[in-house]
């Protein structure tokens, strides 16, 4: 998934080069967190079924695991950030504004990190849903 954001970077011309070392590593850490977790849900999704229906339960597991998980970790660090400029620690304005803070970092990272799954990222996922999916 890290060469996947390098690659969609370098396609668009280097347009976020300044923190191009954190973005690979936030990549890469999603995909490597999410696989595990990922490949467990896809095979209790594809247990006895047919080879189309495991192809399509691994490539959900996939997409939504890497997904969710590299978001999840953007949003840990997008918390970091502006935790310094929030309440105390505990307090209801303090609940709303992480809850608030971290469904922005979603939304952000849904609108402009996705794109960098593709296109080598989406081709990686269906070619190892395809390899997970054959018959055994």
């Amino acid at each position: 998934m890290a060469f996947s954001a390098w690659y969609a970077l370098w396609l668009r011309e280097h347009d976020a080069t300044f923190h191009l070392e954190s973005i690979l590593l936030l990549f890469a850490s999603g995909g490597f967190i999410a696989w595990p977790l990922s490949l467990f849900a896809g095979r209790c999704m594809a247990q006895d079924r047919a080879v189309e229906t495991r192809f399509a339960a691994y490539l959900l597991c996939l997409i939504a695991g890497t997904v969710g998980v590299t978001a999840l970790l953007f949003a840990l660090d997008y918390r970091i950030f502006y935790s310094q400029w929030h309440a105390a620690t505990g307090s209801r304005i303090w609940f709303y504004q992480a809850l608030f803070t971290s469904l922005s970092a979603y939304y952000q990272f849904l609108v402009l990190g996705v794109r960098l799954y593709l296109p080598l990222g989406a081709v990686a996922l269906v070619l190892a849903s395809l390899g997970l999916a054959r018959p055994q």
